[in-house]
């Protein structure tokens, strides 16, 4: 039996900054995880067959770590990628997200599916921790991003020795923003 999930988001932002936040190392690292506790790893690279990866610790001090490949890339409005917990403890097996994207006149509605899950208690439990992370992003830009101060060790490029970013999140998004490149990348097949 597999089993899946859908969430549906207003985000006060465009789907262009939207996009990056759940696109890029540096923007995943504001919002991945549950609850209120750090990301410890936010690595991207978001083009087909680019991989991700992730660490994140709970407030109950427990870490954990995802990983998958990018499938999808089609800025501003969907991405799809393959998910898998790296020790497989969570769920045992491969699973895929798709978030798409779309404007509205308050900002993004975003639409966050999870599907494959090996069974309906995974389903529930990765339903829990994709509302929780889901909640932060939403909050994120609801408070206003100028407001945040981020600080932390942020991989830039696969393969790097990363660097370490303090500032505002507003200036890091506008920073992410100014990178990203334009037009639909595809998985060849």
């Amino acid at each position: 039996m597999t089993a899946s999930l859908t969430l549906v988001r207003r985000i006060k932002a465009p789907p262009h900054i939207v996009f990056e936040a759940v696109t890029t190392a540096e923007g995943i690292a504001h919002w991945w995880g549950p609850d209120a506790g750090p990301v410890l790893l936010s690595e991207s690279d978001p083009r087909i067959g680019g991989c991700y990866r992730l660490r994140f610790r709970t407030l109950r001090g427990t870490e954990h770590e995802c990983s998958g490949e990018f499938l999808v890339i089609d800025p501003p409005s969907r991405v799809v990628m393959s998910w898998r917990w790296r020790g497989g403890a969570e769920d045992p097996g491969e699973s895929q997200i798709e978030i798409t994207l779309r404007a509205i006149s308050a900002g993004t509605e975003l639409t966050f599916t999870h599907s494959r899950l090996h069974d309906d208690s995974t389903r529930r439990s990765h339903e829990e921790g994709w509302a929780g992370s889901l909640g932060k992003l939403e909050a994120h830009f609801a408070r206003g991003r100028e407001s945040v101060q981020v600080t932390g060790h942020l991989p830039r490029d696969p393969g790097s020795q990363g660097r370490d970013y303090e500032g505002s999140a507003d200036d890091l998004m506008k920073s992410i923003s100014a990178r990203s490149g334009t037009g639909t990348r595809r998985r060849p097949g």
